[in-house]
């Protein structure tokens, strides 16, 4: 079986788990600008490019995943976030951009294959990518509304460069997440074909949705039905939602999705809200109890943690949903489905 065919067997019989942020972790290992920048040789400040990381310090990275691993995760993600060409122009690095993603891919690759060597367990690798810090769907100038930063097909070339040093390192998946803009994410799942196409292959991926505000919208105004219309046709592996607020706030949105997406779904939110330091306070056994809810009520195939969350809230994740079935995958009739900024059904 492919990557694809096998995840879905898994998630057949039981709830996968899928692990945690990497910036929270990163954050607690302490590291100076100096432990940033190694001996990159670049005469910008690097602190903060958790990406470059993947090439100075392989072996904090290697430490989140198997601390994710010894979690319980079953499918671990790059620290590449920001592994592309726009938002590593703000520390200099645009250069670098191909080297960063296959090291990244090459240290979880490595890990998860040491992993199942010693146990025999099956797990899967999902190339990470974000939403860049532009938007094709919304101008950043109030007084010209027409106005663009990036056209989509510079976004698309921006996403296929790192794609292809994703796959080249390794990955089975391409994680389009924290979508804020549908836009961005149907340039990203464009160049992820287009690169299947080179490769004569199917290149599987997953998306993921992030909530701005209680009303259940992404930045560029869709609920999360109209946003599963306009990328239903990439076929994803998954769709879920990812990052925006606590479980609790996420829960109905998750419901939502689950009810007519006909794919896996996945989630990961936020460890709650933070407090008015920035910190998340929820600890791994309410955030995992919220999980295990939605679990118990058929929601999910897939479950993780973003922002916030630790190893130690994976490992009760994976404690709380160990034995409760996966949610059934339902099967759509045949419609005519489109979307703006709802989603609209007419019957076939």
């Amino acid at each position: 079986m492919n990557a694809a065919q096998s995840l879905r067997a898994a998630a057949a019989s039981r709830i996968l788990i899928k692990d945690g942020p990497y910036g929270t972790a990163i954050q607690d290992l302490g590291l100076t600008a100096a432990d940033y920048a190694g001996d990159i040789g670049n005469s910008h400040d690097q602190k903060g490019n958790n990406d470059l990381l993947n090439l100075t310090q392989p072996a904090a990275i290697a430490g989140v995943c198997n601390r994710y691993l010894a979690a319980g995760a079953d499918l671990l993600a790059t620290n590449t976030f920001n592994a592309n060409r726009i938002s590593q122009a703000d520390y200099g690095m645009e250069a670098r951009v191909r080297e960063i993603n296959l090291a990244a891919a090459k240290v979880i690759r490595d890990c998860v294959d040491a992993a199942t060597a010693a146990d025999g367990k099956q797990r899967w690798v999902a190339g990470s990518l974000g939403p860049t810090n532009k938007t094709l769907s919304l101008s950043p100038r109030v007084s010209d509304p027409g106005y663009r930063e990036v056209t989509f097909d510079e976004v698309k070339d921006v996403y296929r460069e790192q794609i292809d040093a994703l796959l080249d390192g390794g990955v089975d998946f391409i994680l389009i997440e924290t979508v804020f803009d549908t836009l961005n994410a149907k340039a990203a799942a464009f160049a992820a074909a287009e690169a299947g196409d080179a490769r004569g292959a199917v290149v599987p991926v997953m998306l993921s949705m992030t909530l701005t505000d209680l009303s259940g919208r992404n930045l560029s105004g869709q609920t999360v039905e109209a946003f599963w219309h306009s990328i239903r046709h990439v076929k994803p592996v998954a769709v879920g939602l990812n990052c925006s607020f606590g479980a609790t706030e996420l829960r109905q949105h998750v419901q939502a999705l689950a009810k007519h997406a006909d794919t896996l779904i996945l989630t990961y939110p936020n460890a709650g809200l933070p407090n008015d330091l920035g910190a998340y306070d929820e600890q791994p056994e309410t955030t995992a109890g919220f999980i295990r809810g939605w679990a118990e009520e058929g929601l999910v195939n897939i479950v993780g943690g973003c922002c916030g969350n630790t190893p130690a809230h994976i490992a009760a994740m994976a404690r709380q949903v160990a034995g409760l079935p996966p949610r059934a995958v339902p099967t759509e009739a045949p419609e005519l489905r489109l979307s703006g900024l709802e989603a609209h059904r007419f019957a076939a």
